[in-house]
């Protein structure tokens, strides 16, 4: 822990990977996320999914709309900015591509493989039969965001990261090799070195999960369903190498929580969702992360200069104060239809929280 550092003033973060749903969901997620954040990147996994860019504008005036509704206050009203992604199917098409471009909304096409996570039935069934898709995205600039899985059942789930890269994503960079990509919410120290390795057109995000928890936090002493996100915690040298590319001040790695919204009891449950929810209290999990290793003086360009610069949009000028006062992770928000939501880490507490 750096001790030397009480207060620290960052730029306002952004979060390059959400999950806010739709519907009454939004009541909460949507007041969650414009309370840490000025952009967000939406997944576009509904049912049914965005899939084009008149979905993506209804959404993006639903998501609003519920702004308007809620109580934050006027200043982080104005700032918020819900920047929106294209579901990629097999049926995605040239010009869904290039509209989504012209559209001035929709910031990047998300790539799910079929079967690899919540709602991603009507992913891609054959990643390298989209080529011309790729191409357009390639011409237009528009980023390729990867849940970076193989879904083979065969395939064991602790290996599908590392099996993506070896045979997927290194045939999608050989082949469009100026395309934006963005391998989401990495798990392990391959994937941070296979970034690493390539040019700036290939950055991470990741979660506060990846870099603070690992599968032991996951299984021993009984299942943690709260703990329970895909793609799956991994072994703990994986959690400390991605804590440390993190905080190395490498432009390539920035935020993104992946916060998935799933009530209480749909994760406590026989077959319990996928998914932490950490909206609300990210900066002080990700501060604490950092400051476990005594590099908090390297969190801005993570939370709030990186991502912005890979998508090429400006940096945010408002800001936001952390300060080294515990504060208590609540052990649950309410939710819609009289249910609640157990956040990342609920109950416990953790030594930075923002300041007023």
């Amino acid at each position: 822990m750096n001790n030397s550092i009480r207060e620290l003033t960052l730029l306002q973060p952004d979060d390059w990977h959400i999950h806010l749903r739709n519907g009454d969901a939004l009541a909460t997620t949507v007041p969650h996320a414009a309370t840490s954040f000025n952009r967000v990147i939406c997944m576009p996994n509904l049912v049914p999914p965005v899939k084009n860019a008149d979905d993506a504008r209804a959404y993006r005036e639903r998501i609003l709309h519920q702004l308007a509704d809620s109580n934050i206050s006027a200043d982080r009203k104005a700032t918020f900015d819900p920047r929106m992604t294209l579901y990629m199917t097999d049926h995605t098409s040239v010009q869904d591509i290039e509209i989504a471009a012209k559209s001035g909304i929709v910031q990047a096409v998300k790539l799910y493989p079929a079967g690899a996570t919540t709602n991603s039935a009507d992913g891609v069934t054959d990643i390298l039969a989209c080529a011309d898709v790729f191409a357009a995205m390639e011409k237009y600039n528009l980023p390729l965001l990867l849940h970076g899985e193989v879904t083979h059942a065969h395939v064991d789930i602790f290996d599908r990261e590392k099996r993506f890269l070896d045979e997927v994503l290194v045939q999608i960079i050989a082949n469009f090799p100026i395309l934006k990509i963005v391998l989401e919410h990495i798990t392990t120290s391959d994937a941070a070195d296979f970034v690493l390795a390539q040019g700036n057109q290939v950055a991470a995000t990741i979660t506060p999960q990846h870099m603070m928890l690992n599968r032991n936090h996951l299984l021993l002493g009984g299942i943690k369903p709260h703990l329970y996100c895909l793609p799956i915690l991994k072994r703990e040298t994986h959690q400390k190498a991605l804590l440390n590319v993190a905080t190395s001040g490498s432009s390539k790695f920035f935020l993104g929580t992946d916060s998935a919204p799933h009530a209480t009891d749909k994760k406590e449950a026989a077959c319990g969702c996928a998914g932490c929810y950490s909206s609300p209290t990210a900066l002080p999990l990700y501060a604490t992360a950092f400051d476990s290793i005594g590099k908090i003086d390297k969190l801005e360009g993570f939370t709030s200069r990186f991502g912005a610069e890979f998508y090429g949009l400006p940096v945010n000028t408002n800001t936001v104060t952390l300060i080294n006062t515990p504060m208590q992770v609540p052990t649950h928000y309410p939710y819609f239809d009289g249910s609640t939501l157990t956040p990342l880490m609920a109950g416990e507490t953790l030594p930075w929280s923002i300041k007023g």
